[in-house]
């Protein structure tokens, strides 16, 4: 017959492994619970290319429905992003897309783009740079080198045909930068002053983006505003962004010796030149010249002579074509209201 102790000690055994059956059946329960990981074929890179990426921050794709996708991912600690064609329950790791080179400014080691969003719209992909202060860093000259790596607004255009089955790229991708967005950021009152502060510091950083209507949304982790109670977003149009103006472009019209243009109208995908005297002049002759944007094609149509007291012609407008015609509107500068008069003249 058993003692008391093996009595005891055989229950606490018994005890412990149904513990251990009940915790083990809670474990499972919870991991069922989760939906099952994607395999990821390839590797998407990250701080190092021989290691996976353990700090994905993006993903964005150039279609809205369906399988498959080709996409961008990005890794806050990679230099770029990388192509990556998502099927119904799978990933393929595609080609990298480097963006910056940046250098440590003691070593040279590479900075991280700290790419924290990536959004698509209207045939662009667009990577956005955190645009914030690095975290762990003391060394003033180092951190701003990774300000100056991490402040970029990247644009890339990437035919889709140029995208393979398996995420390589057979034509390299459009890619435009643009850093006017710290600019903006500096001249908004209520964000300067978190500008290049730390994250701990409520300082600014930006963590998502996307595009609608022309129009970029950043979407800030700090600051958090108005006594900590509000979160940011920041829109700005595109065209501010990227669309850099061209430079002035000066043309030369032979109108007469000491004519000038008095006027301009666009027609019919020319422009109608009201010209005449420069500085006054005896020689009161205005005459209307069909340019083409580059040169003169054709003579130009002289206005009849007009008096002082008729005034000067000063404003023309396209009204109609007329049998080979164009029948137009001269306002005058002197009399009442402009006095406006119709004319005509051979066009085209």
């Amino acid at each position: 017959m058993p003692s008391i102790f093996t009595i005891y000690l055989r229950g606490f055994i018994l005890l412990l492994v149904a513990t251990a059956l009940t915790c083990g059946r809670d474990a499972s329960a919870q991991d069922t619970a989760l939906p099952p990981p994607w395999k990821v074929k390839g590797k998407l890179l990250g701080k190092r290319n021989d290691k996976k990426a353990e700090d994905v921050s993006g993903i964005a794709c150039n279609s809205a429905s369906g399988f498959p996708r080709q996409c961008l991912v990005v890794d806050d600690e990679s230099q770029g992003a990388q192509i990556v064609i998502v099927n119904d329950g799978g990933m393929i790791a595609g080609e990298f897309i480097r963006l910056i080179k940046d250098q440590s400014a003691q070593t040279s080691k590479l900075l991280e783009l700290d790419a924290e969003g990536v959004t698509y719209a209207d045939g662009y992909f667009y990577v956005m740079g955190s645009h914030g202060h690095p975290r762990h860093e003391t060394d003033a000259v180092e951190i701003g080198a990774k300000i100056k790596a991490n402040s970029h607004l990247f644009r890339l255009k990437i035919d889709p045909a140029t995208i393979t089955a398996d995420g390589k790229l057979t034509a390299a991708p459009e890619i435009k930068d643009s850093v006017e967005l710290t600019k903006i950021l500096v001249a908004d009152d209520r964000l300067k002053p978190y500008v290049n502060k730390p994250l701990h510091e409520n300082g600014l950083t930006i963590e998502g983006v996307a595009v609608r209507d022309g129009r970029l949304y950043a979407g800030l982790r700090g600051p958090i505003l108005n006594d900590n109670k509000k979160a940011a977003i920041l829109s700005i149009s595109l065209s501010t962004l990227f669309d850099v103006a061209p430079p002035a472009e000066l043309h030369e019209l032979d109108l007469g010796p000491g004519r000038g243009v008095r006027d301009l109208a666009v027609y019919d995908n020319t422009f109608l030149v009201l010209a005449g005297p420069a500085t006054e002049s005896t020689d009161e002759q205005y005459s209307i010249y069909v340019w083409d944007g580059q040169g003169i094609k054709k003579p130009p149509h002289d206005l009849p002579k007009f008096t002082t007291d008729q005034g000067k012609p000063e404003a023309i407008l396209p009204l109609d074509p007329v049998a080979g015609a164009l029948r137009f509107l001269v306002l005058f500068d002197g009399p009442d209201e402009g006095t406006p008069r119709a004319f005509t003249m051979p066009y085209p």
